[in-house]
């Protein structure tokens, strides 16, 4: 791909742009979204124009938002008009929620009525819902229907749909009354009803269910789409798959960039402003450096103790830094598994009982090395004692809160990732500090 980019640049600057129409045929709409993107932003009027009208559509709705607008002001109404007939309304949905009031306003006075309706409907559903990832390019069919009169109707309306692979038999009133699928049609014969071959039991979704749930249908179900319903189970959508690979990748982001103590962004890193990334970090750094300072004062009030014995100032590092990395490993298992429904609130007494089983072994194994290497050192077995018993408890106490917090935050209605590593870690690192100097208080009479 980098070789045929180069090839490309090298046509736009010699000005080579019937050679460069030719190759951009022969390629896949996200790649040329992805050429275009590659190029200076005053660029994208000119190329675009050089695509396929048939694809131009497709490879607008790949764009990032700053080409999609630059290239509505550059483009002429008849080929706004030509762009917006071509868009499926859940691509339109999308484009139309992140630009800017006076481009939106210019696009829907170019779109059909049908399709201006149906985008101002889509538009009133709530943010991350089914509602407002569906699309209303599906095909409808009646239970009265033979297979003949089915395949014949797909062959006439399938052009324009989002997909034809699953449809929707349909009321007069647009209830929801079974699926089929065009396999099924195929395999049937041309005078069988609908109503005999079609799957009554089906799964779907309310336009007001969160995109979190539908995603986990699609993974536990292996969907290709699924229909989406209103209150009186009324047809008036479908997602497929594709919008629901987004909908994954925008909420592992998310969760991401939460376990990184940063709020989650909503664009790529390179289209972030600095002053942006600057205020999504500061807020959680800002709450690390108090919850630090807890620490600071731990260190202070047993400044005594450092006094009569400096050494065990050389242990505290390996003390915490072993305590936030044992915690943060069950605190991303238990997010990860909670995240793909492998562990709900009623597991939190068997995540616990798990996570304090693994502490005692993964402990006795760490501490037991740990004190014999300071006692090798020559510091004497009262020290070697105090180490390794301070680390057993520090590990066992780590995991068990690395694995519950996250189905705390849960359970509180809170993102379970947020109690990722490095909150975990500034727990952690005060509670060690107590569990060290209290076990040094009482063993070493300091």
């Amino acid at each position: 791909m980098e070789v045929l980019f180069e090839q490309l640049h090298e046509y736009v600057e010699t000005h080579n742009w019937k050679a460069l129409q030719q190759s951009l045929a022969h390629m896949r709409e996200i790649d040329v979204a992805e050429f275009i993107e590659s190029l200076p932003l005053e660029l994208t009027p000119l190329i675009y124009r050089t695509l396929e009208k048939d694809v131009a559509a497709e490879i607008f709705a790949n764009l990032s938002n700053e080409e999609q607008e630059q290239l509505i002001n550059a483009i002429t109404d008849q080929e706004l008009q030509h762009l917006m007939k071509g868009l499926m309304i859940d691509d339109a949905v999308d484009i139309l929620g992140e630009l800017p009031a006076n481009i939106v306003n210019r696009i829907l006075r170019h779109t059909s009525p049908r399709a201006r309706y149906l985008i101002n409907q889509f538009l009133l559903y709530p943010e991350f819902s089914a509602g407002s990832i569906m699309t209303a390019e599906f095909v409808q069919l009646k239970k009265e229907m033979t297979v003949k009169q089915a395949i014949d109707h797909i062959r006439r309306v399938g052009e324009n749909k989002e997909t034809i692979y699953t449809c929707y038999v349909t009321t007069q009133n647009r209830k929801l009354e079974g699926i089929i699928s065009v396999r099924t049609l195929l395999l049937s014969t041309d005078e069988t009803t609908l109503s005999d071959i079609m799957e009554p039991d089906f799964i779907s979704v309310t336009t007001t269910d969160d995109q979190e749930e539908v995603a986990t249908l699609f993974r536990r179900y292996d969907l290709l789409s699924i229909p989406v319903v209103d209150h009186e189970n009324r047809l008036v959508g479908i997602i497929t798959v594709d919008d629901i690979i987004d909908v994954i990748e925008e909420e592992n982001t998310e969760d991401f960039e939460k376990m990184s103590a940063m709020l989650p962004s909503d664009k790529p890193y390179l289209k972030t402003g600095v002053f942006t990334l600057a205020k999504n970090r500061i807020m959680w750094l800002m709450v690390l450096l108090i919850s630090g300072m807890i620490t600071g004062g731990i260190l202070a009030r047993y400044e005594d103790a450092f006094l009569v014995l400096p050494i065990l100032v050389s242990f505290i590092p390996m003390l915490t830094d072993t305590g936030g990395n044992a915690g943060g490993q069950s605190s991303t298992l238990v997010i990860r598994g909670m995240a793909v429904n492998e562990i709900s609130m009623k597991d939190l007494a068997t995540v616990l009982w798990k996570e304090v089983r693994v502490a005692f072994l993964v402990g006795f194994v760490l501490s037991f090395f740990t004190a014999l290497r300071v006692y090798l050192m020559g510091y004497g077995i009262m020290v070697a004692l105090t180490v390794g018993i301070a680390l057993y408890a520090t590990v066992i106490m780590a995991k068990t809160i690395g694995g519950v917090l996250p189905m705390i935050a849960k359970g509180a209605k809170m993102d379970p990732a947020i109690m990722a590593a490095p909150l975990i870690t500034t727990i952690v690192d005060a509670f060690s500090l107590l569990l060290y100097f209290t076990i040094a208080k009482y063993l070493l009479n300091i």
